[in-house]
């Protein structure tokens, strides 16, 4: 059965609708622009002819990001980052939340006050250097994994999801003789899958894009991740390796401005297509909270 809207109803749609198009177009713009310049001639971009169309077909940059065994080393650096990082992030989040969602759990409060403490009051950078610095994990892929290895928020939100599944489940199971490390792994961790994508999408994403640590703690360029790669393709165009590549492919139509629009592209890529697989978890678990029983 159709309902009818009425014309407040109607004008809020539009708006809203509106509202949406202009966000997306504000997103896909500067991405659509960055593509365009990393298909463009040399000569479209030096003459700032391209807007949001390549001019004139080249794939030439690509060639040489494909060619580029730096830019492969900090991809598979921030690849082994990005999946263990993750994975550590997963088991710490599901293993604390789930004894934390139990209310009969002993001196839980103590411990959620010490939680929320840390999501308000975080370490300044000089503080938490040192700190990494004495446990000896400087120029260490550790270093962009230990510290962030539990985070506040997303643990309040995996102990929210739990609170709601049912504890005759789990009453039912510690009856027929399960510990609570089975009860967590086949009974609590299935129904939670929801939670569970959406967290590891969130740990994982911020693995991938994070550059502030990685700039504090790695100097060695064999261990740099590919976001500080990035950083130093753009803002320095350091690159001794990949400009010798540059000098050694004459016949290549290549240009430093391209070959930035290309990297990025192959860079962020990878990400956005994990994305259309776990959408429909995703959207679920992100609604965690947003409607009160």
């Amino acid at each position: 059965m159709k309902i009818k809207q009425s014309f407040g109803e109607k004008l809020f749609d539009i708006f809203n609708m509106t509202l949406l198009l202009l966000t997306c177009a504000v997103i896909l713009v500067p991405l659509l622009h960055v593509l365009a310049g990393s298909l463009s001639e040399t000569s479209a971009l030096i003459h700032a002819k391209v807007t949001l169309w390549p001019v004139g077909l080249n794939f030439d940059n690509y060639v040489l990001v494909f060619k580029n065994t730096t830019f492969w080393r900090s991809f598979f650096v921030t690849v082994f980052i990005t999946l263990t990082g993750t994975t550590i992030n997963m088991l710490l989040t599901i293993f604390t939340g789930y004894p934390l969602s139990k209310s009969f759990l002993r001196g839980r409060k103590p411990f959620m006050l010490f939680i929320i403490f840390t999501m308000i009051f975080t370490a300044p950078m000089i503080p938490s250097y040192l700190l990494v610095k004495e446990l000896g994990l400087l120029n260490s892929v550790w270093a962009l994994i230990v510290p962030g290895a539990l985070a506040a928020f997303n643990l309040i939100l995996c102990i929210t999801f739990f609170r709601g599944l049912p504890e005759e489940l789990f009453e039912a199971a510690r009856v027929d003789g399960m510990n609570e490390y089975r009860v967590v792994a086949q009974i609590a961790f299935p129904l939670s899958m929801p939670i569970v994508v959406t967290l590891a999408l969130f740990y994982a994403v911020s693995h991938w894009n994070n550059y502030y640590s990685a700039l504090l703690y790695v100097t060695d360029p064999d261990i740099r991740p590919l976001q500080l790669y990035l950083y130093n393709l753009l803002a320095q165009f350091e690159t001794s390796d990949t400009l010798s590549q540059m000098n050694s492919m004459v016949s290549y139509d290549i240009s430093p401005q391209g070959l930035q629009n290309a990297t990025i592209i192959v860079a962020t890529i990878s990400i956005v297509i994990i994305y259309p697989f776990i959408q429909r978890h995703f959207i679920k678990g992100a609604m965690i909270g947003s409607l009160k029983e």
